[in-house]
């Protein structure tokens, strides 16, 4: 499957680069997409990724490149993966978007562009992420009604948005699994006197130093409770998942589909 990524340069975009070079069965990689200010512009990927050397050059410009590939994995800044967007919905090249931290216009125009290309916007793609998604399904649908529900997010400081994509998804996991709307219980920290109310859906964000990502999810019930935690050592796990979305898209109809669908959790 021919592939182009974006933001070789980033966290993310280079461990992909990385992990794609070790599945040259499945994946050949065409061509990455840059920062157009950057000095890696028209260079190897390599020169960015700081990987073996790949074959293929960084472009500046998404339209110079996007028709030579099978499908597009992003994870780079709202304000590019938007541009992304727009040329896998023009070329129906199914796109991986791993990017977090879209505003609601810009989550109704990825959902429009689905209509012409498959997309996963996958928010974490780590496989035992998305176990975790399973069974918070599971544990609300059981003692959701029984419990006040936390979610806590640990990130590095240079992370961006709050709270996370991941702890979104399970915000709203946990509110499909009551029942109830999200916008009305979700509660973003704590502050002043209160008591808490029925159903609320509590966030808590940690940006502190390089703190790897972490998710809890905390089930207080009266005189006992439950922790839910995955904690994220090695980013390139994110990176392998996100290869198998985009494996998973190949030859799909246009939609959205998330990650618990793309692993095979979704039964």
């Amino acid at each position: 499957m021919n592939i182009v990524i974006t933001a070789p340069s980033g966290k993310m975009g280079k461990l992909v680069v990385r992990e794609a070079l070790k599945r040259k069965d499945d994946f050949t990689i065409v061509g990455a997409v840059g920062n157009p200010s950057r000095d890696y512009i028209g260079k190897d990927i390599s020169v960015a990724a700081k990987s073996d050397y790949v074959g293929a050059n960084i472009y500046a410009n998404i339209e110079e490149i996007i028709d030579k590939c099978d499908g597009v994995i992003d994870f780079s800044t709202t304000e590019l993966s938007m541009k992304v967007v727009e040329a896998a919905a023009k070329y129906g090249k199914p796109l991986v978007l791993g990017t977090t931290g879209f505003t609601e216009e810009e989550e109704n125009k990825i959902k429009a562009a689905s209509k012409m290309t498959a997309i996963s916007e996958s928010h974490n793609t780590s496989l035992s992420v998305n176990l975790i998604y399973k069974i918070v399904e599971m544990l609300t649908k059981t003692i959701g009604k029984e419990s006040d529900i936390d979610i806590i997010d640990y990130h590095d400081n240079k992370k961006l948005d709050a709270p996370s994509g991941t702890g979104k998804v399970i915000g709203k996991i946990v509110a499909d699994s009551l029942g109830v709307s999200f916008d009305d219980k979700a509660k973003f920290g704590r502050v002043g006197k209160g008591i808490r109310g029925d159903n609320e859906i509590t966030f808590h964000s940690v940006r502190s130093g390089n703190i790897s990502s972490s998710h809890t999810v905390i089930f207080g019930m009266d005189g006992e409770r439950i922790e839910l935690t995955h904690h994220s050592y090695d980013f390139g796990t994110f990176a392998k998942g996100a290869l198998t979305c985009m494996l998973y898209l190949k030859d799909k109809k246009s939609g959205m589909y998330d990650s618990i669908k793309c692993f095979g959790l979704d039964d």
